[in-house]
């Protein structure tokens, strides 16, 4: 589950075949990363997916994500460089209800 200030989703939990929104604030956002992507899948890294993230006015990337999973999304972020924040290997997750 998420608990710091460097990612949210809304909703929370996220709810089965609907869209969260999902921000990043974390270390590539606050060494300025150009560019970021969510890299995610569900339910233990199952259909893992890779799509780019939309920049913020606070500075921090934000994006949907169709919560595709019975139980949870995994996530990660990477940066244009290839630089990887994932939660030095946590990675995050978010309940997925039905």
């Amino acid at each position: 589950m998420i608990t710091d200030d460097r990612v949210w989703v809304r909703p929370t939990p996220a709810v089965k075949n609907q869209r969260a929104e999902i921000g990043y604030n974390g270390l590539l956002a606050r060494s300025g990363a150009d560019s970021v992507w969510i890299h995610y899948g569900f339910d233990g890294w199952k259909n893992v997916q890779t799509q780019p993230m939309t920049r913020r006015g606070d500075g921090g990337f934000s994006c949907s994500v169709l919560c595709q999973g019975d139980r949870y999304v995994n996530f990660c972020f990477k940066d244009s460089a290839d630089h990887w924040d994932n939660n030095s290997g946590w990675n995050w997750s978010c309940d997925i209800r039905s």
